[in-house]
């Protein structure tokens, strides 16, 4: 599959581990090198801006998307390629996946894995055929991973959604698996298995 388009989730803030601001920059290095814009939430603070401002000086492509209200909350950033307002989280969203060929979450709170696991769902439910990938910096996703494969042994996740979610913590691997990423059954199987 080949990439044109990447979303990435990540934080308003740059949490604590220099680690994280350091991965959002190789990553924003990383989609630029390859000639794959990056598609975000449109900030211009936490590792949002840390990886866009990469991505851009670099001499990447950046597409920010951000809700009216929180365009000055989250300072909108104003140096990108083009930055897109909506009119509500749920109108980000749908246009950050419709604008997307894959989708990747650095480290992040709540927001981060709420529009992971809401881009996943949809996949789940056949919405979208496109691969999802954590940048596991410092094993940031350790616990979650063990608790995803935790709803698999439990009968709550089947195999097959599972393994829709890729993991690196290298960002020049971990395109290169979501580009290398098939789906693992046809698309019937979304109609009969929702968990």
């Amino acid at each position: 599959m080949s990439l044109r388009s990447i979303c990435v989730f990540c934080g308003a803030s740059t949490g604590h581990d220099p680690a994280y601001r350091e991965a959002a920059i190789a990553l924003g290095r990383t989609l630029a090198t390859h000639d794959i814009t990056l598609v975000y939430g449109g900030g211009a603070v936490g590792l949002m801006g840390v990886v866009a401002d990469a991505a851009l000086a670099a001499g990447g492509e950046v597409v920010g998307i951000i809700p009216q209200s929180l365009k000055d909350a989250e300072v909108g950033h104003a140096g990108l390629t083009r930055l897109e307002v909506v009119s509500g989280m749920h109108a980000r969203k749908a246009r950050m996946a419709e604008l997307s060929d894959a989708f990747i979450a650095l480290p992040g709170g709540l927001g981060t894995l709420e529009e992971l696991f809401e881009v996943w769902t949809w996949g789940q439910l056949g919405y979208h055929r496109k691969p999802l990938g954590l940048l596991d910096v410092n094993r940031f996703y350790d616990k979650l991973s063990h608790f995803l494969d935790h709803l698999v042994a439990e009968g709550f996740v089947k195999a097959p959604h599972r393994t829709m979610l890729q993991r690196s913590d290298s960002p020049d691997a971990l395109v290169q698996m979501l580009e290398q990423w098939q789906p693992s059954a046809d698309p019937r199987w979304q109609e009969r298995t929702i968990s």
